[in-house]
């Protein structure tokens, strides 16, 4: 398997720290984000792109659009603004994730965000990673629902999946579909304590022995499906950002993932 790591694993290591870190792990692919550390506005495209190259990294995605499929406002702008910052900074796709505050979202607005986000993804050259969050407020909980949409949009040659093994487990989805995956992000919850229907993003730590997502046999069903892209770290918990040593502790999980495949 091939590891990636989501700046969200060490939000307080600075860009080019990130990258180094990336590297001195052997991990080749990194996701940046605009919220924790909200890269796209602290950096221009092309030092981004600068810094990459210098430390021999690939840039796999922007993290990511929100709310992608409720199309008015200013979320065509944004779109457009991203998905040019993403073609100037070298990377390869644009996350996409749904409303999540309890508000339905018709599925006819879900495929025409698609239809809208295709155009301005073709002409950029840049993928959309689809992810659905599984939280019981989520507008779209389901990977099925969201390849009904892209078929629906006539986006199989834009659009990926992107597998999250919390949002996964949350949403209570058993089917898997690699040829539809275009990454996929990692993180555990520990606590014993939280329901399933009460897990946060700030109870997802990094794998270990306490996971209570099924993220080993989640990779393992993947993997021998076919799937060949990068596992990517993304745990949100305070306590992950807070590490002495974030690139240790993200090396303990990695050895731990390995040795259990």
């Amino acid at each position: 398997m091939r590891f990636a790591l989501n700046h969200i694993a060490a939000p307080n290591l600075s860009l080019p720290d990130f990258f180094a870190a990336a590297r001195d792990l052997g991990v080749t692919e990194v996701e940046i984000r605009n919220d924790l550390p909200d890269v796209l506005s602290q950096w221009r495209p092309e030092q981004v792109k600068a810094e990459a190259e210098k430390a021999g990294v690939t840039i796999v995605s922007i993290n990511a659009l929100y709310p992608f499929n409720t199309w008015a406002g200013n979320l065509p702008a944004r779109a457009e603004e991203m998905a040019d910052y993403a073609a100037a900074c070298g990377a390869k796709a644009l996350v996409m994730c749904p409303l999540n505050d309890g508000t339905p979202v018709a599925f006819d607005s879900l495929v025409g965000a698609l239809t809208a986000m295709k155009t301005i993804l073709d002409t950029r050259g840049l993928t959309g990673l689809v992810e659905p969050l599984g939280f019981p407020i989520s507008s779209l909980r389901t990977k099925a629902e969201a390849i009904r949409a892209i078929q629906a949009a006539g986006g199989e040659g834009t659009f990926r999946l992107l597998h999250d093994t919390f949002h996964h487990h949350l949403a209570g989805e058993t089917e898997f579909f690699p040829d539809w995956t275009g990454l996929v992000h990692i993180s555990g919850v520990t606590d014993p304590a939280v329901s399933v229907a009460d897990m946060l993003d700030a109870h997802r730590v990094l794998v270990d022995g306490g996971d209570r997502l099924e993220n080993l046999p989640q990779i393992r069903a993947l993997l021998d499906a076919g799937y060949d892209g990068a596992f990517s770290f993304e745990p949100f918990a305070p306590e992950v950002h807070g590490a002495a040593d974030p690139k240790g502790a993200v090396k303990a999980s990695m050895a731990f993932v390995s040795a259990q495949l």
